[in-house]
Formats: C-alpha cells, structure tokens, sequence
C-alpha cells in the first residue's frame, strides 16, 4: 500500500482505490472525492498521511461523460454536512476528554463528582435529540482510542447507545439521565485493576480471571461512597449478569436483573463487538447486530435486542453496502418503522443538481443484499 502525504493531496482529489487513514479503517470509496471537509477533519486528527493501492485523479475514473469533481464534491457535503458532522465530533471528543480525566481522578483519589457526571449525561442526551445521526457518524469517522485510555473510549460509547436504546423504550428524562449515568460509570470497578490484566492480549491465568471479576463489586462500592443514586450503582454491580444465569459476579437470573443492567449488557457487548481492540479486529456492524440477534445461551433480554435493531438499524449508519441494483453505497440514516431497510447513498449516481443519490432501501423494491468489505469498495 502505497503513502500519501497530506499536505501534497488537492482538494477534490479521487483515488482510483480505496483511500486509507491508517492502513485499516477505510476513508472514501474510489466513487467519492477527498473534499476540503474531510481534509479538514483529518488535519484535526492529526494525521499526515493517507494510505491506497490506487492512484489520486482529479475526476472520477469510474464516470464517462465529462467532469465529476463539483458533483462530488457536492455529494459528500451532503453526505458528510461538515458543519453538524464537525460540531458532533468535536461534542465526541470534549466528552472523551472529560471522561478520560474524571477516570484518572477516581482512580487516583477515589473523586467523582456524581453531579458533574449527570450534567454530562444530560448533554449526551440533548445532542442525541437534536442530531442523533450526526453523532452516530461522528463515532464511525472516529477510530477508538489507543489501549490508555480503553476504558473511557468504550463508557462513552455503550453510554450512547445506552441512551439511544433507552429512548426507544420511552423511559422518562430522569431515568435517562440515570441510565446514561451509570453506562457511562458502569466500569469504574476495572480502575481498581491492574491496567496490564484487562488490557492483556493472551490468556489470563486463573488468578487474573478471579481479579476481573472483581471488577463490578468494587465498582459498586465506590460509586456507593461517592453517593451515587442506589439505581446507578446496582447497574455497575449487575452488568456482566445474564438472562441465563451464566453472568457474574451472582449469576442473577433475567427476571432478578435491573432494567439498566439489562441495557448496559447490550449496549456494552455491542461496542464491544464494533470496535477495534488490542487482541481482535471490529466486527461491522451488521455483523456485531447479528451476533447479538442469534442471542446465543439467551444472554441477553430479547426485548432489550430489538430495541438496540430498531433504533440502530440492522445495517448500522456508516456501513458499506451493495444494493440490489448491482450498485455500492454506505447507509446514511436509518428507518425507525423498518430497521432493515434503511437510507443509503449510492456510490457514483447523482441528482440532476449534482448531489450525490440518496435513496430508501425497501421490501420487494430496492434492497441491500449484504455488507461490502473495504476490499469490495474497490473493485
């Protein structure tokens, strides 16, 4: 794979193949223009080099018929709306930030003030009211953090889906604000825990394994001398339990389970599942949601399951697709009255103004016949 500095790619500028920001997570598809935007987002990652198999063009190899570049350009505007996609990364990382400092104080000091934690839950959910696909975007375009900061990167995001699914259950704001809480705190415990044992990319002896499980008791004790409310922290005790009774660390059976354990399982196993770590690769999302879908053991409340699949999508906003057209595109929105057929926009195809197409995925009509690889973006 070939490198390409920064500073010497143009705006507009098309690759012939698949376009890399490091080596593995996928930037833009041969049909899509690297557009000032983008640039932008990246010099803010502080990234300097780009990675393809391909070569940079001004136009578009793959259309016939004249310049594309300004209805690309055009296009991934629309698809990235720099603006709202900007302002929900920089809202990610100021969340990020916050919660990788509160985490060192509590494990240094055994300090986290409950209602600072709650403010910040509160912004989580108002920013998901008022652009939830913005942020949902913002954390595809975000790779998760290094193994430092793990524990702060994976909260924050099982704390946002948490939020998402608890919406979709019409909980009340204030048990939101709970919910949101306790995911976002939900692993406090593993401060308590040598960093070496949870971050350990080969087996842990029996002895490290007795220590992780630890990890919710202490979690509950602190968060109890802290004086969080009783419902956050019997969250942070409960959320390895599972609906079979194979969970830790009192192998609770589902119907002894809180609600927001419940949800925080789900919500944790699925960004688990979706993101990169030190010992294994993402699963897609597709792919993480199926996982959970198959319930394995009947882990998980399968209620809880089809709350995350409706407001998530079965093909999560980010994902590369091909359409039943023949055509390739990457999911932009999601239908809540129809979680597998959600808004896609097609790679290549533009509206008579110069937009790049977006479209509604429907039963019988226009379909997804499964997830693209990064390798399948480019041929």
């Amino acid at each position: 794979m070939k490198e390409f500095l920064l500073k010497d790619i143009e705006p507009s500028t098309y690759f012939t193949k698949t376009l890399y920001l490091d080596k593995s997570f996928v930037l833009t598809a041969p049909e899509m223009a690297l557009t000032n935007e983008i640039i932008d987002i990246i010099k803010k990652w502080s990234y300097k080099s780009l990675f393809s198999e391909g070569e940079p063009h001004k136009e578009y190899a793959g259309q016939h018929g004249g310049k594309t570049g300004d209805a690309g350009q055009a296009g991934l505007s629309q698809n990235f709306d720099s603006a709202k996609l900007e302002k929900a990364e920089e809202f990610y990382k100021g969340l990020l930030f916050y919660v990788e400092n509160a985490f060192v104080k509590a494990a240094v000091s055994d300090e986290l003030d409950t209602k600072i934690v709650t403010e910040k839950v509160r912004e989580i959910v108002d920013y998901l009211k008022e652009d939830r696909r913005f942020l949902m975007r913002a954390l595809k375009i975000t790779e998760p953090a290094h193994e430092k900061n793990y524990l702060a990167t994976h909260s924050v995001r099982s704390a946002i889906v948490s939020i998402i699914i608890g919406s979709h259950l019409k909980l009340p704001n204030h048990r939101l604000l709970e919910l949101g809480t306790a995911a976002l705190v939900h692993e406090i415990g593993m401060l308590k825990i040598p960093s070496q044992i949870y971050l350990s990319q080969r087996a842990l002896t029996p002895q490290e394994q007795k220590t992780i499980i630890t990890h919710p008791i202490l979690g509950f004790n602190l968060l109890k001398s802290l004086e969080f409310p009783l419902p956050v922290c019997l969250a942070a005790l409960e959320h390895h339990e599972r609906e079979n009774a194979s969970g830790y660390p009192r192998r609770l059976t589902g119907d002894k389970i809180g609600l927001f354990s419940k949800i925080i399982a789900v919500a944790c196993s699925y960004e688990a599942l979706c993101s990169k770590r030190p010992h294994k690769d993402a699963k897609d999302g597709y792919s993480g949601m199926l996982e959970l879908l198959r319930n394995e053991g009947k882990q998980y409340d399968d209620t809880i399951i089809k709350a995350l699949v409706v407001s998530q999508s079965v093909y999560p906003i980010g994902m590369y697709v091909l359409l039943s057209t023949g055509k390739k595109g990457q999911v932009v929105d999601i239908n809540p009255e129809s979680p597998r057929f959600p808004i896609v926009q097609v790679f290549g195809e533009f509206t008579p103004d110069g937009k790049m197409k977006v479209v509604q995925t429907a039963a019988n009509e226009l379909t997804i016949v499964r997830p693209l690889t990064p390798s399948e973006i480019e041929t």
